[in-house]
């Protein structure tokens, strides 16, 4: 049951009315039903098994550490250890099996075997194993260092980590910010509802008016890219790098939304990803939770580890203080973005595409950018001029549009045969010469593909400068209601839906 379908929307308000009708105190208790209801209605009810091993892994491991004494660090340590094996363990398992019985067999491969080693495995895997995993872990971790305190109801861990908007696509959670919001009684607040709606509208139509009609196009050129070459493929994946961020940005304003809508405040996972100056830069936009989580789980406990801090003082004694420093933390950044790039999947373009491609992109600009501000200097170029901030936004959205043609692709050897075939074929006048009408849409579902993206940049632009909501709800009675009517029937009239359409399923929920 998708979260854009006619019956989830049933579902849901349903539970909101009931939500606020039935005493406070009794609120989460009805949000874990309709949890475990929903985990039971999508897909295979029996995968609920899952979620429910690493919740009670997780408890047993936080009652106790809540019980061993601070000063008995070894025995922590183990709990620890054991309880992030525990979950680790079923997203390898679950995950992660395959890729590794492929990349055995294509290591020998290249030894010269033909035969494969080794069979694959086929699991069913749960709905948003990754991200309930991450929340839960890092929830664990927190209490381990003292900075969570330890949640001592088991059935209230549970709704944590099963939260039903946000075990589709996240976000990933921190208990300490966010956990005891769930837990708290929550009067009907007219505006907190209306607003929450407000946001779910928007995201059904960056998902059914935008996402998915530029899906059709998408799949239409990386079907086929060997009959549609050159522009075909620029095209394409500009699109595509559209398609995505509509298809994740839009599931995370429907999340978002529900949950403000039961007065319950998420965190933000996108912050206008393509004014993006930089690599680095777009990825504090882009999936903010899963950047935060990797860098406070992943990035810092590395760098602070034993071996680094002995590369650290080692390199600095050879490259010098600035230079050994910078050295090392490459390096963390290199397991950093290897983790981020496996996260996002059991393949190698996902370890490359959304990995270690943006970690030698960011220590590119690491690298060049003293030679890049002295050459700038030398010509007097102003640094934070218009003219040069474009350039160095489109610079950046054309380096993710690589990366994402790897994570677009169905194999990292396609993804290279795409790249050749996009750099040796020049045929530019596709563009303009009606060629691109002939790949799934028609000119009219083009103008409406293209006008719907001039609406989303302009949104993006008043972003920049506040809440778009808020700078609707200052106008007139008339003219915010013609405002939000104007974009429900936009959903209604030109959403992809209905028979042929699987729009109820999101890019991100499959990680």
């Amino acid at each position: 049951m998708g979260i854009t379908s006619f019956y989830f929307l049933c579902f849901f308000a349903a539970i909101l009315i009931v939500y606020y009708l039935i005493p406070g105190r009794l609120q989460w208790l009805l949000l874990l039903a309709c949890s475990v209801a929903y985990y039971l209605m999508t897909g295979n009810g029996l995968l609920i098994l899952y979620p429910a091993v690493s919740v009670t892994a997780c408890f047993l491991g936080i009652r106790l550490l809540a019980v061993i004494p601070a000063e008995e660090q070894r025995r922590r340590r183990w709990i620890l250890t054991a309880t992030i094996l525990v979950n680790i363990g079923i997203l390898v398992v679950l995950k992660y099996v395959n890729f590794g019985i492929y990349t055995i067999d294509g290591i020998a491969q290249l030894f010269g075997s033909s035969k494969t080693l080794i069979k694959s495995v086929d699991f069913l895997i749960p709905l948003g194993v990754s991200f309930y995993t991450f929340s839960l872990l890092g929830y664990v971790i927190d209490v381990y260092n003292g900075i969570a305190k330890p949640q001592r109801n088991y059935w209230k861990l549970m709704l944590y980590g099963m939260y039903f908007p946000v075990i589709l696509s996240g976000p990933i959670l921190k208990y300490r910010e966010h956990g005891e919001q769930f837990f708290v009684p929550h009067r009907f607040d007219y505006r907190l509802v209306t607003r929450g709606m407000q946001r779910m509208l928007w995201g059904f139509f960056k998902k059914l008016v935008i996402a998915e009609r530029l899906g059709t196009l998408v799949d239409t050129v990386y079907g086929g890219y060997m009959e549609y070459p050159g522009a075909y493929i620029w095209f394409a994946t500009v699109c595509y790098a559209f398609q995505l961020y509509t298809d994740f940005s839009g599931c995370m304003d429907i999340v978002l939304g529900m949950s403000e809508s039961l007065g319950i405040v998420l965190p933000e996972n996108f912050q206008t990803p393509f004014f993006a100056k930089s690599v680095a830069e777009y990825w504090r936009r882009w999936h903010i939770t899963l950047g935060v989580w990797m860098k406070e789980y992943v990035f810092f406990p590395v760098l602070r580890s034993p071996l680094f801090t002995d590369l650290n003082k080692s390199w600095k004694e050879k490259f010098g203080k600035k230079k050994g420093k910078q050295y090392v933390t490459f390096v963390a950044m290199f397991l950093l973005w290897l983790t981020v790039g496996i996260w996002h999947g059991g393949d190698w373009k996902f370890v490359i595409g959304s990995g270690l491609l943006h970690w030698v992109y960011i220590v590119s600009e690491e690298l060049l950018a003293p030679a890049c501000g002295r050459f700038m200097d030398k010509c007097r170029i102003r640094t934070e001029g218009r003219a040069v901030n474009l350039l160095r936004i489109l610079r950046t959205f054309l380096l993710v549009c690589i990366g994402d043609l790897f994570f677009r692709a169905a194999s990292v050897g396609d993804a290279f045969a795409m790249l050749g075939r996009a750099v040796s074929v020049w045929n530019p006048s596709v563009l303009w010469n009606g060629a691109l009408f002939g790949l799934g849409l028609d000119w009219i579902e083009v103008m409406i593909a293209g006008l719907s993206l001039l609406l989303l940049l302009a949104v993006s632009l008043l972003q920049q400068k506040g809440s778009v909501r808020d700078k609707i709800g200052g106008y007139v009675l008339p003219v915010r209601w013609a405002l939000w009517y104007a974009l429900l029937f936009a959903v209604i009239l030109l959403g992809c839906y209905g028979p042929g359409y699987s729009a109820g399923e999101f890019i991100y929920q499959g990680f």
